[in-house]
């Protein structure tokens, strides 16, 4: 990471707690940008709205342990020296006869007022989140809390119809949640009063909340899915549909025996599986695709300046963990390449100018690592806007700029998921960036100096009269790996 580009002055940093029904969770964010990064992200498991639905009150034991982290983790914040520190609260401190004595409580110890948010905050603030992470996000986005629903219709990035519904795992007394048949009956009953469900028919549902993430996880083990990565991990319906039955008919000692499964955890997994099922068999969607983005990132994507929120999070979030050594090489580097792949869409342009953007991250590693180092930075960058898929293509394409092979280890297990096609095309990339590296020494005035393209011999490299003096053997080995490559014959010519 180049010096200055993740480390902004304090005052830019913000926190966001959020105060759940089940559990309170600090995030402290580098800075407010379209791409932001947590530096730092602790959870308690309270159990605040526990026995909520029968008592109508904040649990005791809940509350307590709450208040006794809330003050912990608003002393953190301060010490991290963060600009701006949110605390706020969703459905149990909202709903419980004692919320307002324990927002006054938290007030009073923490010297700072809790948002307590409305039901159509809580549902605008979650989907937003989704929609800053997938910005053309198109279908229906569910946030399962531990005391309500939030369900949001989003039509390519704008926010439609939402509902919030009293279906949080921890209102369900013991019947409800030990009995199938009367928790579907409770959920269909509660569904059953949105008309717009349907409208998502053919689209995307897309999952929120710490209970549906571990059902992503626990598909990824189930399947030995290799990218561990929550945010836009994707199943087809009847691939979603066969999972979530399998997952709600098995015990909760079968659950809790999961490695990493919490016995709370283990006890509202069945309930959220059937909850999704049943959503499902009304929305009928084509796929799902789970978010890691939820409530905190949708309140801080809705402080950033309008023309902020419009940029895209792929390109600002590359920018940002750009590692330029003499000059920001991106755009020159796309312009640069882009002869050689004419053709491709808008959405395989955006991720090749995204890849040229990241294409030095690793010169400060070891020459020995830097192919592997950058393989695993790249493909678990803390950025958003690239799915599975795109992040495997961009790994690989980095990869090769580093002189890596297809066959290398971990390289060789993820490329098995890109078509063939599709891993040429991003080992092309690569060694393309490879060259104009070679021949410009990662300074922009040296690239301008030469140009790519296709000539009627296959793959011309052209260079100006000054130079002409940066070609040398190097160059001529990495043009000529670029051509086999793409099955060309390759030629060097005066600009």
């Amino acid at each position: 990471m180049a010096e200055g580009k993740r480390r902004p002055t304090p005052s830019r940093r913000v926190a966001v707690v959020d105060i759940g029904s089940n559990s309170i969770r600090l995030v402290v964010f580098d800075q407010p940008s379209r791409s932001p990064v947590p530096i730092f992200n602790e959870k308690i498991l309270c159990g605040l709205g526990r026995g909520l639905g029968a008592s109508g009150r904040l649990n005791d034991d809940g509350a307590a342990l709450a208040l006794d982290s809330l003050v912990r983790f608003v002393r953190l914040a301060r010490a991290m020296r963060v600009g701006r520190i949110d605390l706020l609260a969703t459905a149990a401190v909202r709903e419980a006869t004692n919320g307002e004595a324990f927002a006054a409580e938290v007030k009073r110890r923490c010297g700072m007022p809790i948002r307590v948010l409305s039901g159509a905050d809580e549902a605008r603030l979650s989907a937003r989140g989704v929609v800053c992470g997938v910005p053309a996000a198109d279908g229906i986005m569910g946030d399962l809390g531990g005391g309500s629903l939030e369900l949001v219709r989003i039509t390519k990035g704008r926010l439609g119809a939402h509902a919030t519904l009293p279906l949080g795992p921890l209102r369900q007394d013991e019947t409800t949640m030990s009995d199938r048949a009367v928790a579907q009956e409770l959920i269909d009953r509660e569904l059953a009063r949105l008309d717009w469900l349907g409208e998502g028919r053919g689209l995307t549902f897309y999952p929120v909340g710490g209970a549906w993430r571990t059902l992503a996880r626990i598909h990824m083990e189930q399947t030995n899915y290799p990218l561990h990565i929550i945010q836009q991990y994707r199943l087809a319906r009847r691939q979603a549909e066969d999972f979530l039955q399998l997952v709600g008919g098995l015990s909760r000692r079968s659950l809790a025996a999961m490695p990493g499964m919490t016995r709370r955890r283990a006890d509202v997994l069945p309930f959220a599986a059937l909850l999704m099922g049943r959503i499902m068999r009304l929305a009928r969607p084509d796929q799902v695709e789970f978010s890691a983005f939820g409530l905190r990132e949708g309140f801080l994507f809705g402080h950033l300046p309008a023309r902020e929120r419009k940029t895209d999070p792929l390109l600002a979030g590359a920018k940002a963990w750009a590692a330029d050594r003499f000059g920001a090489m991106g755009a020159g580097l796309d312009r640069w390449v882009a002869p050689l792949f004419e053709g491709t869409g808008a959405a395989e342009a955006r991720l090749r100018l995204a890849i040229c953007h990241l294409s030095d991250l690793a010169w400060r590693e070891h020459p020995d690592y830097r192919a592997a180092l950058a393989f695993e930075r790249v493909l678990h960058l803390p950025v958003s806007g690239i799915d599975h898929r795109q992040r495997i293509y961009a790994a690989v394409a980095i990869h090769a700029r580093y002189g890596g092979s297809r066959d290398d280890q971990p390289a060789r297990d993820f490329c098995r998921m890109l078509d063939e096609d599709e891993q040429g095309q991003a080992v092309a990339l690569g060694l393309a960036l490879r060259l104009a590296y070679s021949l410009s020494g990662a300074t922009p005035a040296l690239l301008r100096q030469s140009s790519l393209g296709f000539g009627r011999g296959g793959i011309v490299l052209r260079l100006s009269r000054a130079g002409r003096a940066m070609f040398g053997e190097a160059v001529e080995r990495r043009l000529e790996a670029l051509g086999r490559a793409m099955a060309c014959q390759v030629t060097v010519a005066e600009a």
